[in-house]
């Protein structure tokens, strides 16, 4: 029998998911930045912002940052180590990559870019200092395993960051339940002309591990020490992995 996983509340064949997920953001790559500022009002510049600010990143220093997307994070990387540093810019999906490679260089920000499977990443072992994933690893079938890869590829002492979507407080479930559920398909629909991949975003948050789950498994596949911070009362949470 085919290995099954969940593709937002569906549950489909493993070997079908990555594809699935690669439709998704085929379609919203031109529209992502547009639309994660109409979801969020504009707080995952603030999230993001947190990241980089708490990362300890210096000069000189190597980072790979994973499902980078539109090259948020890569762009401050790339300021915090430097031209003696290294910063590559990656992703499984070749629209949202060649958007955000042309956006770092039309800000005169070149940097390496790949297409990369997190699950089998092209890089050396024990290479990085510092690996990031921001909104990526809930997209990830084989999560562990991506795990895993993140921490081979980080020299020991060396740190990894998930800044993801998380499991809000309590009390506020309710209201944000519907917003994710009734208003953010509906913003999908008129910025982007896309329901549906909106609701599979909204549907991926809700199957991603909680916190402490998240936390177990980055100690599971053998980082040393794991703490995370939550942010706007656990819509999102900052884990940080450190390779002993």
């Amino acid at each position: 029998m085919a290995e099954q996983t969940h593709f937002g509340f569906q549950t489909v064949d493993a070997a079908q998911k990555a594809g699935k997920v690669a439709e998704v953001f085929h379609s919203v790559a031109n529209k992502y930045d547009v639309m994660n500022d109409f979801m969020s009002a504009g707080m995952h510049r603030v999230w993001k912002r947190f990241t980089l600010d708490t990362a300890g990143v210096r000069p000189g220093q190597k980072v790979l940052d994973i499902a980078g997307g539109t090259g948020d994070l890569a762009r401050g990387w790339a300021k915090r180590v430097g031209r003696s540093g290294e910063v590559w810019l990656t992703d499984i999906n070749s629209s949202m990559l060649t958007v955000g490679r042309d956006r770092l260089a039309d800000e005169g920000v070149l940097l390496p870019v790949a297409l990369a499977d997190a699950e089998k990443l092209p890089f050396p072992s024990n290479y990085f200092d510092l690996v990031s994933v921001a909104f990526g690893l809930r997209n990830m079938t084989h999560k562990e395993g991506a795990l895993a890869e993140m921490l081979r590829v980080l020299k020991p002492g060396g740190k990894l960051l998930v800044l993801e979507f998380s499991q809000v407080w309590g009390p506020l479930k309710p209201a944000y339940d519907l917003y994710s559920f009734k208003a953010l398909p509906l913003m999908g629909k008129l910025v982007a002309n896309d329901a549906e991949s909106y609701r599979y975003l909204a549907e991926s948050i809700r199957m991603h591990p909680d916190q402490d789950t998240l936390k177990q498994m980055m100690l599971d596949v053998g980082f040393g020490k794991v703490d995370y911070h939550n942010l706007s009362a656990g819509v999102v949470a900052l884990h940080k992995g450190w390779k002993f």
